[in-house]
């Protein structure tokens, strides 16, 4: 019987830092409709860098039509018209909107390169630019504003209806607030409003698209996903302050939603809706092969996306890593530091993979031999917080990998990705003297 380091070292490729090194992951993701490349942490230059490289390919050999990342939507929508060619912004400029902790996911050296690029690829083509767009739902007040700020170019009278609708947002500063007063019963919720609105813009469309082109076409939908982020941000915010909602699955819900309505859009408009995803791993990867979907009870996009469309439509790729330097702050609004990674878990699929001794390479999942990797290890997962104090119960869960992914990209010793702006704790944090016996 193959045992799992066996398995590895029989079906993995060694990365040589050639664009060969994709061959394998395109040919069987270019016919599908959906892409999602995942990552075992927000702040790790190598993740970036390898999807860049692959989404690269995937829009020039497969033409895929639109990137959408783990950002707020309105944010991710002013570089989206940067790389389309309609704005008035420098290439750093267009990262403006990018305020909310934490920056550095997207304000980074390694996202700037991969946009300079989308950028000229559109520029040079002939048709339809490839879009950048944000799959999150946190932006409840900005997203409020871009539909009154798109409702008073086209109908004035619905503007004024949207800005009275949406008030109930603007005493509360911080959603944080809105939702705990409405939880608590101290203001009234905002449901009912953001709901109609929502209705009402989207029974409205044909009469704002009597303008002919893809723009007219383009500024509805942007408004629509809008109103739906600030419907699906209310909610989560609301029932952040409750118990009876696990609102992970509120938020992988509606990301799941912005992917097939973005699909939707690309098709409605003569494309083929073939979209690349970059999310963290435990978003894109099946929760159903998680702790997450068993004893928790929650779902994610990539499980959503397999229901949805189909398994053979989507392909589900995870990112790992052994050790390094990671982008992560030690608490929630903290600074970005470089974080030491300590060496992962002897019972994690790190671990196994590093014991491969094959350093840096693929891994196809999607057949029959990969059934040796199927019996539930240890993954890990850094979000923007890493303290390894507390590693085994804050950035690890159990899996089976070859039910959570289609294919993996293991790097044994990575870096960090590097941010726009630091403050005075960027630095390299090196090992501790006393490792592995400090505390």
């Amino acid at each position: 019987m193959t045992t799992p380091l066996a398995c590895v070292r029989q079906l993995a490729t060694r990365l040589e830092e050639r664009p060969s090194d994709f061959d394998a992951l395109l040919e069987i993701g270019a016919d599908r409709a959906f892409v999602l490349l995942g990552e075992a942490s927000h702040g790790t230059a190598e993740f970036y860098r390898l999807r860049g490289e692959i989404t690269r390919r995937l829009i020039e050999e497969a033409g895929f039509e639109a990137v959408l990342v783990e950002a707020d939507w309105p944010d991710a929508l002013r570089l989206n018209r940067f790389v389309a060619g309609r704005s008035g912004d420098t290439l750093m400029g267009a990262f403006g909107d990018f305020q909310r902790f934490p920056q550095w996911m997207w304000r980074n050296v390694e996202v700037r390169d991969f946009i300079a690029w989308l950028a000229n690829y559109n520029a040079a083509i002939h048709g339809a630019p490839v879009g950048f767009h944000g799959l999150d739902l946190y932006s409840l007040h900005r997203s409020a504003e871009a539909v009154i700020a798109y409702l008073e170019g086209i109908d004035a009278e619905q503007a004024e209806r949207a800005r009275q609708g949406y008030a109930c947002l603007d005493h509360h500063g911080d959603p944080l607030h809105y939702g705990r007063n409405v939880a608590f019963g101290l203001t009234p919720s905002c449901e009912a409003a953001s709901v109609r609105l929502l209705v009402e813009l989207l029974h409205k469309a044909p009469h704002y698209l009597r303008a002919d082109g893809r723009r007219a076409a383009d500024a509805q939908f942007f408004a629509e996903q809008n109103a739906r982020v600030v419907v699906h941000a209310e909610e989560y915010y609301r029932e952040m302050f409750g118990s009876r909602v696990d609102t992970w699955n509120l938020r992988d819900t509606h990301m799941a939603e912005t992917l097939a309505a973005l699909h939707g859009h690309l098709r409605r408009q003569g494309g083929k809706g073939k979209v690349v995803v970059w999310a963290h791993n435990s978003h894109l990867g099946d929760a159903r092969a998680t702790e997450m979907g068993g004893a928790r009870g929650q779902h994610n996009i990539g499980q959503l996306a397999r229901q949805r469309f189909g398994a053979k439509q989507v392909l589900l790729v995870g990112f790992t890593m052994h050790t390094g330097h990671v982008a992560a702050a030690r608490d929630w609004d903290g600074p970005v530091e470089q974080r030491w990674v300590r060496p992962s878990r002897e019972d994690s699929y790190e671990r196994l993979f590093h014991r491969s001794g094959l350093d840096r390479f693929y891994l196809p999942l999607i057949d029959a031999a990969s059934a040796p990797l199927e019996a539930p290890l240890l993954e890990r997962a850094i979000g923007v917080i890493y303290r390894p104090e507390t590693e085994r119960g804050r950035h690890y869960f159990r899996s089976s990998l070859p039910r959570q992914f289609d294919a993996i990209f293991h790097l044994d010793e990575t870096t960090a990705v590097e941010p726009f702006d630091t403050g005075e704790p960027w630095r390299k944090e090196e090992l501790p003297e006393t490792y592995p016996f400090g505390l």
